[in-house]
């Protein structure tokens, strides 16, 4: 028999595991980003702190998704406040 705590735990793991999906866009948007940069300084070198300085920037806007994804599965594996319901 599953109690309430075990039903919780497992669907926390399961959640978590889910969460971590959110890390596959930003890094596919990273990767995305970072060879259209090599492209923009190859037909453009003279431009190419303006460039590496943009191209940091939406890395860093992306990276923050997969930041968000990180911590709600930390917080569903180690700190989770639905155990306290029960």
């Amino acid at each position: 028999m599953i109690t309430g705590k075990e039903l919780i735990l497992a669907c926390s793991a399961i959640g978590a595991g889910l969460a971590m999906i959110a890390g596959i866009g930003p890094g596919i948007g990273q990767g995305y980003a970072a060879g259209k940069g090599a492209e923009s300084v190859g037909r453009q070198p003279e431009a190419q702190g303006d460039i590496t300085r943009t191209m940091l920037l939406g890395a860093a806007v992306a990276e923050t998704t997969g930041i968000y994804g990180l911590i709600i599965a930390l917080i569903l594996l180690f700190a989770n406040p639905l155990i306290k319901l029960i």
